[in-house]
């Protein structure tokens, strides 16, 4: 059938029947004919067959219908990205102004995808036909993607301005306007600036975002024309407080703006028009005066109005006041415990801080703490809101928690009410962040879409896979919309990547790779790529490198996924590669393809280069042991644990020698709790012989910082089994400070002072500095000095902390072993000397109390007693002095009787 199909198309392109001397006879049908031939080519599967025998032809005939057409949809039916012979043939049509079969063709070309061409085409198709409203419909999707494209937007929007339809109008005049201030139009953007604020005046925070495209793209002068007009429109609707904030932008642009000094100097005239010193702060900060730098003045203008009659301030060392009185040069103000404290106005404005009603110190003092804590618990908005607005609105969680706790919630209450509150910073569009730093919030006055919160994010990110993060988000939103200006900005900041790059690093390879998988939703995004995986892949100088240089996990599986794809010799790459990737998909598709063999190779090699590929081999132990390829890999169980012990080793002197301290902490952890806490060893010991127990053991032993309490169990554990073992050496008088035995009532009392100084003292001495700060010359700040030296104290006493906590090994009393000395047991001494008993408890540092006879088993008394067995005499040197002891007694401790 597949030759037969091929003879025939071949007899038709040889008869030349359909040439553009008789195109006059074509019509739709015979293009379906085509279809139906197409449809049978891709049954037989001959498709590749077919295109070869049209491009043949094509380079002998370059006008053949049949050819352009077959070859052509091949093409366009594969992605493949010339479509030269498509095109060719609709402008044979065209020119021919054969508009049906041209509609037929474009329709055709449409079935695949978008295309800019087809739809321009299809357009002017129809405005041959007059058909309007179709029009319209076509220009909506060339607008969507073709992001140049300004005038169709601009007539859009006067269409359905027309149509009634104002919100689509608006959405298409924002698209016409962002696409002008790119091409530097700009008559066409202040025409358009027109429409939108006579539509929509109070979109205030589009007009600011936009004005700085047009500074950035045109120049300052002409933003400043078009917010001028905003400000007009605000003066009017007697939005002063926005009209005060556009005229310090005006005024950033050009200080000595005469007429927006003057206009500033008349909105605070407005907005303070009640207030008691209202000429006399304006005089004082010379804000009228042109000599003197606006700035400077605006600031020392809006301090010395904040002092008014019912208005709160903050005093140091007397908290929150209310001024309540005014009267010339001085002010009156009462505290919670100084009322009617007098002080000169130029001392307030240096020495206090002005409070609004709504501040959270303001509300802390004059509200019932109940009810405080009833409305934060249960409205985080409001809370929220308040606490960032008490701050210059920015802030961070870290300032909430030191405003909230523990002053209204208990540390346990934080933890809840904080994953809330991220949650609601994250969605609510009354939030926003700061533009220099992603982890500063701010309050929106005027809420806006997820979509612009989560551009402004983007553009507050500093972290390129942060900002992939951000963008997969935007698009996850519902009814997202990938022609939106927003979504433009972001898709060309990685589509940037792809066209200025030199060298393939980790943002390129990454870029290529989002860009890829973005257009596989939205396909019209793909239009301008013309980038390949092999070419990319290949120019990559170190794949390990870039593989670890990726931050975001799924950019790594694409990534992956395309080797397998693209790449001819993925299996020996995913080799490579699995010591870095430790990814179980890598370990799957080699054993599902057939490549066992490279995996037993891949096992071995791991271990016997354990120093360069210590995380992969314990990777291999934990996840792979049962796996048949691995045991194939005949790599001894003993020499596996071996192995293990090594690498504990290492990452302990790699720890001590602070190299890559937070990875090998993290598989020195791995190792440890394999080892001891999962039993491993001890199971083996307990299955294995004496010979190999001693081989075991004393590459333990060599591990000097391992904690002692470990080596201590696994030595009474291995005399358990054999009585008459010899060890070399006596581990358990070496004194070390890796890791402590402790008790569970000692472990959580560090616990609680550790929250004790971090939820309570190091917040109020956060506050204590903060204020210290703000009363200026740190070189005679007393205040200062003191808080800084408490800090130093605290910080220390929490490092200490940490640490302790860090290497504590809590005990467990049902492992107590009373066949010898050993933590958690209490032990009756003969002391030789008098003839008396004495009774010591064995326990660690922390529970350490000489005076009632409780021993740390780290002490030097300790290390002589443990491991000691009934009947066992020993000597201990005390004030060089010998006594001689006998062991009498060993029982467990009852621990509720312990003093801790």
């Amino acid at each position: 059938m597949s030759e037969i199909l091929l003879k025939n198309v071949q007899e038709m392109l040889n008869e030349e029947k359909w040439t553009r001397a008789t195109l006059s006879n074509y019509s739709t049908s015979q293009f379906k004919e085509l279809d139906l031939l197409l449809k049978e080519a891709q049954e037989a599967r001959v498709t590749d067959e077919l295109k070869k025998l049209c491009d043949d032809h094509l380079v002998h005939t370059k006008n053949t219908i049949i050819a352009l057409y077959l070859a052509g949809m091949i093409a366009l039916s594969r992605q493949i990205i010339d479509d030269s012979a498509l095109v060719n043939l609709v402008t044979i049509f065209m020119d021919n102004h054969k508009w049906n079969i041209v509609k037929y063709l474009c329709e055709r070309i449409l079935d695949y995808g978008e295309s800019k061409f087809a739809l321009r085409t299809l357009a002017d198709c129809y405005k041959n036909d007059n058909e309007e409203n179709a029009i319209y419909g076509v220009w909506e999707r060339l607008v969507k993607v073709d992001p140049e494209e300004a005038d169709l937007a601009k007539a859009l929007a006067e269409y359905f301005e027309k149509q009634g339809d104002l919100e689509r109008a608006v959405d298409y005049y924002k698209k016409a306007l962002h696409r002008y201030i790119n091409k530097q139009l700009f008559t066409n953007v202040r025409e358009i600036w027109e429409k939108i604020l006579e539509y929509c005046p109070e979109d205030i925070d589009f007009f600011l975002h936009v004005q700085k495209k047009i500074a950035k793209n045109i120049s300052d002068d002409k933003a400043v024309l078009l917010l001028q007009d905003v400000y007009d429109s605000c003066k009017k609707r007697k939005d002063i407080d926005t009209a005060v904030a556009l005229l310090k932008i005006i005024l950033q642009y050009d200080e000595k703006d005469v007429q927006a000094r003057k206009e500033i100097t008349d909105c605070f005239r407005e907005k303070y028009a009640d207030h008691s010193q209202l000429e006399e702060y304006i005089r004082i900060s010379n804000l009228s005066q042109n000599w003197r730098n606006v700035y400077e003045a605006i600031t020392d203008f809006e301090k010395h109005i904040a002092f008014d009659k019912g208005n709160y301030v903050y005093h140091r060392t007397w908290g929150v006041g209310r001024i309540s009185a005014v009267q010339g040069d001085e002010i009156v103000i009462d505290f919670a415990k100084k009322r009617g404290h007098s002080m000169s106005l130029k001392m307030a404005v240096n020495a206090l801080q002005t409070l609004s009603k709504n501040h959270i110190w303001v509300l802390k003092a004059v509200r019932e703490k109940e009810k405080l804590h009833e409305r934060i618990k249960n409205d985080y908005t409001w809370a929220l809101k308040t606490v960032i607005r008490s701050f210059g609105n920015s802030c961070d969680l870290k300032r909430i928690k030191m405003e909230l706790v523990p002053s209204i919630l208990s540390a346990g209450e934080w933890t809840t009410w904080s994953i809330k509150a991220r949650e609601i910073l994250k969605s609510d569009p009354s939030f926003g962040v700061s533009p220099e730093n992603i982890d500063i919030y701010t309050v929106r006055e005027r809420p806006i879409s997820i979509e612009e919160k989560l551009y402004n994010e983007f553009k507050a990110e500093r972290n390129f896979f942060d900002r992939v993060l951000t963008i997969r988000s935007f698009v996850a939103q519902k009814d997202a919309e990938p022609d939106s200006e927003y979504f433009t900005e972001m898709f060309a900041y990685f589509s940037g990547y792809l066209r200025s790059w030199n060298q393939v690093t980790e943002q390129v390879l990454a870029s290529y790779l989002l860009v890829k998988d973005l257009a596989g939703q939205y396909p019209h995004l793909g239009a301008g790529l013309q980038l390949n995986f092999p070419d990319l892949f290949y120019g990559i100088e170190d794949i390990p490198a870039v593989f670890l240089n990726f931050k975001d996990n799924k950019l790594k599986e694409e990534f992956l996924r395309h080797i397998k794809l693209f790449i001819p010799e993925w299996a020996d790459i995913y080799v490579k590669l699995f010591p870095y990737a430790l990814n179980h998909s890598i370990v799957v598709n080699l054993e599902k393809e057939g490549y066992e063999d490279k995996l037993v190779a891949m096992a071995v090699h791991c271990f016997e280069n354990f120093r360069e590929y210590r995380e992969a081999v314990v990777w291999l132990f934990k996840n792979a042991g049962e796996e048949s390829w691995y045991k194939k890999a005949g790599i001894p169980f003993e020499k596996q644990l071996i192995t293990l012990v090594h690498i504990l080793d290492i990452t302990y002197r790699e720890i001590e020698n602070h190299r890559e301290t937070s990875e090998n902490r993290k598989i020195n952890k791995q190792v440890y709790t394999i080892l001891f806490k999962d039993g491993v060893l001890s199971s083996f010991i307990d299955k294995a012989d004496a010979d190999t127990i001693i081989r075991i053991y004393t590459f333990l032993e060599d591990v000097k910082d391992l904690d002692p309490a470990d080596k201590l169990k696994l030595k009474s554990r291995i005399q358990d089994k054999y009585p008459n073992f010899k060890f070399f050496g006596d581990i358990e008088k070496t004194v070390t400070t890796r890791g402590l035995l402790v008790t569970t009532a000692m472990y959580e009392e560090k616990q609680r002072q550790l929250v004790h100084i971090m939820d309570v003292e190091v917040p109020a001495n956060s506050k204590e500095i903060a204020f210290a700060l703000s009363l200026g010359d740190l070189r005679e700040n007393a205040e200062y000095k003191a808080a800084k030296e408490k800090q130093e104290i605290l910080n220390s006493t929490v490092a200490k902390l940490k640490d302790e906590i860090e290497r504590a090994q809590l005990f467990d009393p049902a492992a107590v072993n009373t066949k010898r000395v050993s933590f958690g047991t209490k032990v009756t001494l003969l002391n030789d000397a008098n003839g008396e008993s004495e009774e010591y408890t064995i326990l660690g540092p922390w529970e350490s109390d000489p005076e009632n006879r409780i021993i740390s088993y780290l002490s030097p008394f300790g290390a002589a007693i443990l491991n000691k067995t009934v009947g066992e005499r020993f000597e201990f040197s005390i004030n060089d002095e010998k006594v001689s002891y006998a062991v009498e007694k060993i029982m467990p401790v009852v621990f509720e009787t312990v003093r801790g």
